[in-house]
């Protein structure tokens, strides 16, 4: 099958407009499940993609790609223009508690298992890192989907949001001392360790830089559009210039979109943002069914087997870290009971951010650490098998957290009393 269809060109938008009408169908029989279209979307992915007929094979994924990217900036628009301090004021600070335990709790969880298991401190502290990473895109379509409202809905925006600027801190921290140990191996490295620190630092702080200057510009000129119909093609033009900058000086999308957002529903008047409001959802379930169908045909089944000891380790702990520290931080910060009770399931959606982790894992640590095998011309290092061994285990477990994240967070809303008990 899949000699045949490599055989066969066909054009990409044929490809894009057949995602399109069919993954809805496929997304919307999954009512009948009782389960999320999401996974109806994603499952789509899986029969095109590689595991099976190789419709969307590796070039035409990575033509498509810029699909992502959109998506995904757009996601974490939505989740900005939900993020009104004075909302958050009501929800309290134990929101900063929950995002910072959750956080740390799944960090030291992950280190410390893979540690005991592997033996091996480099390795624990990058997949340690790796675990707060989250997939905003699964929560936000669950929300959107269902129409949830209350609470807990706001408090999984803003962790959703904030976590992945937290994340890339930890990561950015974690890899510096991960790539200085590996550096000690062979007796060099450690003079680059404080600007190694600083890029993670500098990376959040830019995000927050331009995602204020776009918001302020994009403001100004929406107050003076004659027609404020025509708000929705500023904030598409904003948000792929948004995503344009992120690429060319390697800002995070997520956080960069997000603050756009933020700015705007803090500093705008209420007609201005609800006209936002009332436009975005038009453009939202175009972008879940593009985005979760090429998450669905990235979900290579071929790499379930390699999952392994480490990979079950990996994806318990994760999970129960997520769970038990956000209901830590829910305590200590003395949030509402289902907040406190839930929230934990509806954050543990992980794919394209980790997967890009561990990519940057793969690259940055080629030939580092001392030499473990040598045939011929080809030399493998320590560097080379963590970089592998991540790459392998994040991309087995995402397909867990893919599948199982949106599917938790109907779960967590739906006790919540947040979505319909019918849904």
């Amino acid at each position: 099958m899949h000699e045949f269809m490599n055989a066969i060109e066909i054009p990409t938008l044929l490809i894009t407009g057949l995602m399109i009408i069919i993954g809805y169908y496929f997304g919307r029989n999954m009512r009948f499940f009782r389960l999320p279209s999401i996974i109806g979307f994603m499952i789509f992915g899986v029969v095109l993609g590689p595991s099976l007929f190789n419709i969307l094979s590796q070039p035409i994924q990575e033509q498509l790609s810029f699909v992502t990217e959109i998506a995904l900036g757009f996601v974490a628009l939505s989740i900005g223009l939900e993020l009104r301090f004075l909302s958050l004021k009501k929800l309290g600070s134990g929101i900063v508690n929950i995002i910072l335990f959750e956080s740390f709790t799944a960090f030291f969880f992950v280190f410390a298992g893979v540690l005991i298991l592997t033996g091996d401190l480099p390795m624990a502290l990058i997949f340690g890192s790796i675990a707060p990473a989250s997939a905003p895109a699964g929560t936000v379509a669950i929300i959107q989907e269902y129409k949830a409202k209350g609470s807990l809905t706001k408090a999984l925006y803003a962790v959703v949001g904030f976590d992945d600027g937290l994340g890339i801190i930890i990561f950015g921290f974690a890899a510096a001392f991960a790539r200085m140990l590996l550096a000690s191996q062979t007796g060099g490295g450690e003079s680059h360790l404080f600007s190694s620190l600083l890029m993670p630092l500098k990376e959040v702080a830019l995000s927050l830089l331009v995602g204020g200057i776009l918001a302020t510009v994009l403001s100004l000129l929406a107050a003076r559009l004659a027609n404020q119909n025509d708000i929705i093609v500023l904030l598409v033009g904003f948000v792929f210039v948004s995503i344009g900058l992120c690429t060319i000086f390697h800002l995070s999308l997520i956080l960069t979109n997000m603050v756009i957002g933020m700015v705007i529903v803090n500093t705008q008047p209420h007609f201005l943002v609800q006209r936002m409001h009332d436009r975005l959802p038009l453009l939202m379930p175009l972008l879940f069914i593009l985005f979760f169908t090429l998450a669905g045909a990235n979900l290579h089944l071929k790499a379930l087997p390699s999952l392994g000891v480490l990979g079950i380790v990996y994806a318990a702990l994760r999970a129960s870290g997520l769970i038990f520290g956000a209901r830590l931080g829910g305590i200590t910060g003395h949030v509402e009971e289902k907040i406190k009770k839930w929230i934990g399931l509806g954050i543990l959606s992980q794919a394209g951010v980790a997967i890009g982790l561990s990519l940057i894992v793969k690259h940055e640590f080629a030939g580092l650490g001392r030499i473990v095998e040598k045939t011929g011309e080809k030399v493998v290092t320590t560097g080379d098998i963590l970089g592998s061994t991540v790459i392998t285990t994040i991309t087995a477990t995402c397909i867990f957290f893919e599948i199982i994240g949106p599917i938790l967070t109907k779960v967590a809303l739906k006790k919540a009393g947040e979505i319909a008990s019918d849904a």
